[in-house]
């Protein structure tokens, strides 16, 4: 706790009980334990003229107290602005497969950049974790390829999008938003199964104690129907040979994919691009980001 009298600063108090003046003293509490924040993907160039959606994860301490309180206004913001503009500076001297293959080494060039201004508030970065979400423009001296590494990306093609085609034609329905869907000769019930409920039966072959191993992690997946109401699925692969089914898990999941069924059926009919879904924040991922790429596992078990 830093304590003001008559507006001069004290020697910082706590932590316990701290004895206050009335309408003397005045106080502001400062949290020294770990923090951490979130850089929100956002669209950087390259120096080869590549456009990629990069983000970041930022763990810092406040080391002195005083510092922090008389330095700054909002620490917080202060913070996340300097790392932003530090990220941004330094991927726009590197080229794309700089940034793709040296993401360590720049985390650490990005460590010390933002230690050297937050310093002199009495905040120390611990550490700092580069996402490069997916390349949305591949570099302007070298010709476009089908093969993107971007994790994010081939979530939202292959697991919600055109990916799934030869594996679930069987119990999938392309559905148009602008025209009815014409009926099948021959269709049994499956027609009027959730296009959700296709997707997990078409996971539900690959799953193995292999993928399991893996990925090591379960994930919880909110359809939002057209009636306002939420329809839930899981796919547990922390056990055995994995799960898949209805519902939510029966414990807390590592990561939650929440979507419109509209909007998935748009992403299966390719109407909507995957990562535009996401950017627009149609498509929404809460949990750890670093557990939501290993969902490549099972994009890989599906080729």
């Amino acid at each position: 706790m830093i304590v003001f009298r008559l507006g001069r600063i004290r020697t910082p108090q706590g932590p316990g009980m701290v004895l206050l003046l009335p309408f003397i003293d005045s106080f502001q509490r400062v949290d020294l334990r770990t923090r951490a924040f979130s850089i929100p993907p956002c669209k950087l160039a390259s120096k080869d003229g590549a456009v990629l959606s990069v983000g970041a994860d930022v763990q810092f301490r406040i080391w002195d107290p005083v510092l922090s309180v008389m330095t700054v206004k909002d620490l917080n913001t202060a913070t996340r602005m300097t790392a932003q503009n530090a990220m941004t500076k330094a991927l726009l001297k590197r080229l794309l497969r700089e940034i793709q293959m040296e993401k360590l080494k720049i985390s650490e060039q990005l460590l010390l950049e933002i230690n050297d201004v937050t310093r002199a508030w009495g905040l120390e970065v611990d550490r700092v974790e580069l996402a490069v979400e997916a390349v949305l423009q591949p570099p302007q001296d070298s010709p476009a390829g089908p093969n993107l590494d971007s994790t994010l990306q081939q979530l939202a093609l292959h697991f919600l999008g055109g990916g799934m085609n030869s594996v679930a034609g069987d119990t999938m329905e392309m559905v148009s938003e602008v025209e009815p869907p014409a009926p099948r000769a021959g269709a049994g019930p499956s027609l009027k199964q959730p296009v959700a409920e296709g997707l997990l039966t078409a996971l539900q072959p690959f799953l193995s104690e292999a993928l399991v191993s893996q990925v090591g992690a379960c994930y919880q997946f909110n359809v939002v129907l057209p009636s306002g109401t939420h329809s839930a699925y899981f796919l547990d692969l922390t056990t055995g040979r994995g799960r898949v089914g209805h519902g939510v898990p029966d414990g807390i999941p590592d990561v939650v994919v929440e979507l419109a069924e509209a909007d998935l059926q748009a992403l299966l009919c390719r109407e909507l691009r995957p990562l535009g879904a996401y950017m627009s924040g149609r498509l929404k991922v809460k949990g750890d980001l670093a557990v939501a790429m290993k969902l490549e596992a099972v994009l890989r078990a599906l080729k």
